[in-house]
């Protein structure tokens, strides 16, 4: 591991907090409009060729992934576990954008959001063994 100065834990905590603030609007928005029925998302489905059963659940995910990160303001493991949840929907998200050829801007958004998910989630990481269940 790593030895970090006070000063740069302070920031790295600032960091992480501006990263998970972030992705928790964002998650909590695109999870309500997908759950909700959104026009624009229930088009997207459509036009990815993809069932509206699985619109509700990845709304659903994106929810609880953001719920997770909510908790994860008091109890740091869940932010690293939401911030892998999200990653992998996120993954999930590029790889439907890349299947049906989607052009690089309708893609990029959805890679970034990955990486700041994927980011958040490597400067949690050591959190994540006092997740519950996971014996710590």
């Amino acid at each position: 591991m790593i030895k970090l100065r006070s000063g740069e834990m302070i920031a790295m905590n600032v960091v992480s907090f501006l990263l998970q603030s972030i992705l928790v609007l964002i998650f909590l928005l695109a999870g309500n409009g997908k759950v909700s029925g959104y026009p624009m998302h229930v088009e997207s489905f459509k036009r990815w060729r993809l069932p509206q059963w699985f619109r509700v659940v990845t709304g659903v995910v994106q929810l609880v992934g953001a719920a997770a990160l909510i908790i994860g303001y008091w109890e740091p493991s869940w932010t690293a576990a939401g911030a892998l949840l999200l990653g992998f929907v996120a993954i999930g998200g590029v790889l439907t954008h890349l299947r049906v050829k989607d052009n690089f801007y309708q893609t990029s958004t959805i890679f970034i959001i990955g990486l700041i998910a994927f980011v958040l989630f490597f400067l949690n990481m050591s959190a994540l063994s006092h997740f519950p269940g996971f014996g710590g």
